[in-house]
């Protein structure tokens, strides 16, 4: 979450080192340096033996000299030769005493011949020694022995220059380089509460060597790297010397070719190195330590300032070591923050240079798009335009040709006029000016983080072209950095292509969104780039299809992808992106470590991360990393996928998740056909859960391990087996096959079918088996995009015309393109699309989120963490409130659709009415997040307590969540649960007026649906009398009631007895008895017979009229009840004006359509005193006898009093039971039939 900065945002300019630059990092001073004494750092070794070994080593040099042996360096020369490298080159006795005679031999003579080329070249002042080639494919130090390190197989390095000159003619010092291997201890995790103690951590080749002074150095480094993620740098000044000792200390793999790089970096200084020390320890850490001084007569800034410098640029150093546009000094490189921006710049320019433009446009103005022919010409052509227009390498050499223009600090109108002058290309000219673009649409970046493990920005998405994007992204992220590379690629000059960075974006639709952050492999070069070339359309294709799917929960579509480089360690690049992104999500806080962002933004904001292709095992470490970083109160929704039993996550596939929505569509198909399941034959591909749900005869299954298929039906329990032991179809006992059926594994070659035909390769049959099968239902739940498109669709229709599936529920993301499903709803196929069967895993994760934020951290472990392996009370019941919602969501989208469909008479494609409605969903939620509705207290309340699960409202209580949970999330929970309940219910053609009744539906308690009237005016005498006259009425003896059948009144009046009403035709008859009454005077002075009342005021005889039945013998019973009844009728009167006036209608407007009610002496109310009989309690796998079955009011509102034995179910506005509670005192108004139509028909 980003804090803005006081005051007014900076300006920014193109130049994006000046604008985000943090104003505490940009002047630091000696004051911050530590200080240590003038000591060495390590006990310099005194070889004793180095004189009689000189002795031995000229010996051996003299042997090799010319003549006898025509050797290399003449006799007369030997002995200058090796006293010169012994004595006057300063070497350390380290290497005297570690080398055997026969390498230093080798050694000196090399030395020798080097001079000797020298003169030839007729320049003995240069000469040419690159000992940190090591092999002969010209790997370095870095990639031999320090890129890989893991604790059982580290190198240790120590590296020394010579205090003298190479040569009387050559200025040049000699490096010597010592590569050790380790011996590190096992590592022992101390306890909880105390720190690693470096000794028992360190090579023992290390600790004999290292001083005390270097000791407590790296200690305190390895400390600071415990704690953190990203590199720990220090400077220490050497006190009475200019020498400066650089410390990094950071956790191994954590970056590649560092080493190296950071030779360059002080370099570009004109710094050098007397000594660089490479240590490993058991704990995973690494660290490196420079001496650094400044190069005699070099004409650069004293030490003092480049070290600050250096110090600040060796963390892009870390993010980026590898960079094309980071050279030395000498061949117009740029410094390592120019360098470093260039290369940002690189990866954007690769991205979104490769723009279609309005060729393109007028291309597919002129096409049909659903046409298969002219769709696939779009499609070529899109892809010829990516693949050629700008390459990676164009685009760097465009840059290595401009250098200056990705270094001067100018205005946007500067450095524009600057391009449209200085570049006539027109190619080039589009490259540079998208270093304009980057640079006017970063909001903030983590660029000058000083411990940052890759580069992050965030980026303002409004420089994407409405023709291939017409849906604009809410905010994205790009993300650079060091893929760390665990395997080498074949090819070295591909690996000076491709480098070893992986990038990475994420995009969200809305503020407050969410989903899976996917891993993007690639099998070759080849795959690579198109990898890298498509990486940002299938980022926006997959968050766009996530935002339609996400119409009726909060959070908006998301989606992330990562790409690393070929042979690179995924899981690093996954826990650097996440990283980089926490850094422009939370505040900076300590300097020098985190230090405050500028934020041109000025919003806080809440990333929510899911599991996708590749990563869902890596949520745990995610959320407990956001923890550590700082994100306190929402670390705990940080990532949803996370594992039950240690973080309380909610696991899609152990509760079936996913398979619960795509089966409420298959059960719609089935219902709403009247088909059997049990009939039915289906293929699916993927989906052990969609098993365990269905029990319908499966003819084919296809997943990643390869084909299994009987056209007999495969045999359920043996896929149920599999199902439960979560493994593929390869482990499907063959031996349960009939003879026609088979299994084709993605190993297998050769393999002859039952048919004959012979499958020469397992997986390429794999990749087109649903092409291939017919059946009544096809459901594919795994799969990769695009398996079914506008070039193969045509394979799923026989030579006929007749489809191979009647019915596809599109279980698996972007399974078919939009072409193709279109193309086969033309051809009767009844289709629903992904993003409305495929959303019980993103409803799952939604709620998932929502008990992060809203449980604190204790809360959170001791309610959603499994104690002994086993959940909690709160934990079951929460998952099953999660289950419901995906059910309930999912059959009401279903059922939305059907009916449009149906509405329309199949004139529009279900495809269509699917994204027409998540269209409408996200359109009405945005306007309603707008709106002031949310501000309505009353309506917030009863929205929230219906949203939120009951299970969280009744744990932690409605108050305290709306103070919690963040206000952009209530207003997202609350717009789309208003907007999905009132589409689902009314459909995509709702009028304001529907909406209005649904809003002041909503509004009410959700625990009952209705209004509870306190101060009524009707006495307690009242209702206790007519409660004791109905409870004498219903214990007569059934001979005595059955005399008042209601079935012997022309009027509907008298006694109804247990059964005899069924209002549910699939009930067993309702289990109450009932005593119906009508309008009858109170008065003796009244009667039906008189006639003294105004002609306006007389009732109108109807069915509804006419004479009560009365029991005898019953004394007092008819007044009781006759009292009660013209009290309800008082009650009415006075509310019909109170609903109008809330209503923002006159306050007479219900007087002449419901006179009857409201202007007549003789009104026509029906009064009911109802007997529910007790019912003994039953187990759950026995039939409830229910009280009254599920049934509508007919009449404008019903006035109910209930006792405290409760029982009452209101259907609320989203389709759901709720209990009406009883509350003390109050009549409960329950609206029914009339009143909207009433409402609704005026005029």
């Amino acid at each position: 979450m980003s804090t803005p900065v006081p005051g007014n945002p900076p300006h920014l300019d193109p130049n994006i080192l000046a604008a985000l630059r943090p104003s505490s990092t940009r002047n630091i001073s000696d004051a911050s340096l530590n200080k240590v004494k003038n000591l060495p750092g390590y006990t310099t070794p005194v070889f004793k033996g180095k004189e009689e070994q000189r002795a031995l080593v000229e010996q051996d040099v003299s042997s090799k000299a010319s003549p006898p042996r025509l050797g290399f360096i003449p006799r007369e020369l030997v002995a200058n030769e090796v006293n010169w490298f012994y004595t006057n080159l300063g070497i350390d006795d380290t290497y005297f005493q570690n080398e055997s005679r026969a390498v230093i031999s080798d050694h000196i003579i090399a030395l020798f011949g080097a001079k000797i080329l020298a003169y030839t070249k007729h320049d003995p002042s240069k000469l040419v020694i690159d000992l940190e080639k090591v092999d002969e494919n010209g790997a370095t130090i870095d990639e031999q022995f320090l890129d890989h390190s893991i604790p059982e197989n580290a190198f240790r390095l120590e590296t020394f220059r010579s205090a003298g000159s190479i040569s009387a003619t050559a200025s040049q010092q000699l490096r010597c380089y010592f590569v050790t291997k380790c011996r590190l201890p096992p590592y022992t995790p101390p306890p909880n509460d105390q720190k690693t103690d470096i000794r028992t951590v360190s090579d023992a080749v290390f600790l004999e060597k290292a001083t005390q002074n270097t000791l407590e150095i790296y200690q305190n480094v390895m400390w600071n790297v415990e704690q953190r993620y990203g590199p720990v740098i220090e400077v220490f000044e050497v006190e009475g010397s200019r020498e400066r000792r650089l410390v990094i200390g950071y956790k191994m793999g954590g970056t590649s070719k560092f080493f190296s790089a950071l030779s360059n970096l002080y370099h570009f200084y004109s710094l050098y190195s007397a000594r660089k020390y490479v240590e490993q320890f058991s704990n995973g850490i690494t660290i490196i330590s420079l001496y650094l001084n400044p190069l005699p007569g070099a004409n650069a800034p004293p030490i003092e300032h480049s070290i600050f410098q250096v110090m600040k640029e060796a963390s892009l150093l870390f993010c980026l070591p590898d960079n094309p546009f980071f050279l030395p000094k000498a061949l117009g490189g740029h410094a390592v923050q120019e360098a470093t921006y260039a290369y940002c710049g690189w990866i954007f320019a690769q991205h979104f240079c490769n723009r279609l433009g309005t060729a393109y446009l007028h291309l597919k103005n002129v096409l049909n798009e659903n046409d298969p022919t002219h769709a696939e010409v779009l499609n070529d052509i899109k892809r010829r335009f990516r693949e050629e227009t700008f390459t990676r390498e164009s685009i760097a050499q465009v840059i290595h040709a401009y250098p200056e223009l990705t270094t001067q600090p100018l205005t946007d109108e500067e450095l524009y006029d600057k391009l449209r002058r200085t570049v006539h290309n027109k190619h080039e000219l589009q490259v540079l000016e998208s270093f304009l673009i980057f640079n006017k649409h970063v909001l903030k970046t983590n660029f000058y983080q000083p411990t940052k493990v890759a580069l992050s920005f965030r980026l303002a998405p409004d420089f994407l072209p409405e023709i291939e994007y017409p849906k604009k992204p809410f905010g994205m992220f790009l993300v650079i950095g060091n893929s760390s590379v665990i395997s080498m690629p074949l090819c070295p000059h591909y690996r000076s292509l491709a480098g070893n960075d992986f990038r990475g974006f994420h995009i969200r639709f809305r503020d407050v969104a969410r989903g899976g952050i996917r891993l993007v492999m690639s099998r070759n070069k080849e795959n690579y780039s198109i990898n890298q070339r498509m990486l940002f359309d299938e980022n926006y294709n997959l968050a766009a299809t996530q935002n339609l799917k996400n119409k009726d929960i909060p959070e908006g579509g998301a989606k992330g992808t990562i790409l690393p480089s070929l042979g690179a360690n995924p899981r690093r690049c996954f826990e650097k992106y996440v990283d980089a992104v926490v850094d422009l999500l939370i505040p900076g806080q300590t300097p020098g470590i985190k230090e405050r962002l500028v934020d041109l933004y000025g919003k806080p904001e809440i990333l929510f991360l899911g599991p996708d292709e590749g990563t869902a095992d890596m949520m745990d470490w995610a959320a407990l990393h956001a923890h550590e970083r700082g994100a306190e109160t929402w670390w705990k929704s940080f990532t949803t996928g996370k594992s039950a039993a240690k973080l309380g996550g909610i696991p899609h596939d152990t509760y079936g998740m996913t398979s619960r929505s795509i089966r409420q569509y298959v059960l719609g198909i089935y219902k709403q056909l009247g088909l059997q399941e049990k009939n039915v034959t289906k293929v699916q591909t993927g989906g052990p859960d969609e098993i365990l749900l269905s029990n319908d005869k499966t003819v084919a299954i296809i997943d990643g391990s390869g084909v299994l298929a009987d056209p007999a039906g495969l045999d359920r329990q043996e896929l149920i087996r599999l199902a439960h032991l979560r493994v593929p179809v390869s482990h499907f006992e063959p031996s349960k096959l009939s003879k026609d059926g088979y299994l084709v594994r993605i190993e297998d070659q050769d393999i002859k079918l039952p048919s004959g035909e012979i499958v020469i390769d397992g997986t390429d049959f794999r990749n087109g088996a649903h092409l291939r099968f017919k059946a009544d239902i096809f459901v594919p739940c795994g799969g990769r995009p695009e398996a079914v498109n506008i070039s193969n669709v045509a394979a799923l229709v026989d030579s006929e015309g007749k489809p191979h599936f009647k019915y596809i529920v599109e279980g698996a993301n972007l399974f078919l393109t939009q072409q193709a499903r279109l193309h086969l709803e033309k051809r009767k196929v009844i289709l629903f699309k992904d993003s409305s069967a495929n959303k019980g895993g993103v409803t799952s994760s939604s709620l998932e989120v929502l008990a992060g934020l809203a449980l604190s951290t204790d809360e959170y472990i001791n309610l959603m963490v499994f104690k002994d392996n086993q959940p909690s009370e709160f934990y079951k019941s929460y998952v099953r409130d999660v289950q419901d919602k995906i059910a309930e969501n999912a059959a009401a989208e279903f059922q939305c659709i059907w009916r449009e469909h149906a509405r329309l008479n199949g004139a529009k494609a279900r495809t269509t009415i699917s994204d027409e409605l998540s269209s409408t969903l996200n359109n009405l939620q945005a306007e309603l997040e707008a709106s002031d509705l949310f501000d309505d207290e009353p309506s917030k309340r009863g929205v929230m307590a219906r949203a939120i699960p009951a299970t969280l409202v009744k744990e932690i209580g409605l108050e305290t969540l709306l103070q919690r949970l963040p206000v952009p999330y209530q207003k997202a929970l609350f717009s789309s649960y208003v907007a999905s309940r009132f589409i689902y219910k009314y459909g995509v053609n709702a009028s304001s007026v529907d909406f209005f009744h649904f809003a002041r539906d909503l509004a009410g308690d959700p625990k009952h649906q209705t209004q509870s009237l306190t101060n009524h005016g009707i006495s307690e005498d009242s209702i206790v009398g007519a409660l004791e006259a109905g409870k004498r009425f219903f214990s007569l003896d059934i001979t005595t009631k059955m005399e008042l059948d209601i079935g012997k009144s022309t009027n509907f009046k008298g006694y109804t007895a247990l059964l005899q009403e069924n209002v549910d035709p699939a009930g067993f008859g309702d289990l109450h008895e009932g005593f119906d009454i009508g309008w009858e005077p109170l008065t003796s002075f009244q009667s039906f017979a008189e006639d003294d009342a105004p002609t306006s005021q007389k009732i109108t005889p109807g069915a509804m009229s006419g004479i009560n039945l009365w029991p005898e013998n019953l004394p007092g019973f008819k007044e009781a009840v006759l009292t009660y009844y013209h009290d309800t009728i008082r009650l009415g009167k006075q509310l019909f004006p109170l609903f109008a006036l809330a209503l923002d209608l006159a306050e007479n407007f219900f007087n002449d359509k419901c006179a009857n009610e409201i202007q007549t002496t003789r009104p026509a109310v029906i009064m009911r005193l109802l007997h529910y009989p007790p019912q003994a309690p039953k187990t759950d796998s026995e039939d409830r006898q229910i009280g009254i079955g599920e049934h509508t009011d007919y009449e404008c509102f019903t006035l109910l009093w209930q006792d405290s034995v409760g029982g009452l179910q209101i259907k609320n506005a989203a389709g759901k039971w709720v209990d009406a509670v009883h509350i003390p005192g109050t009549i409960v108004v329950k609206y029914v039939t009339a009143l909207p139509y009433v409402v609704s028909n005026v005029g």
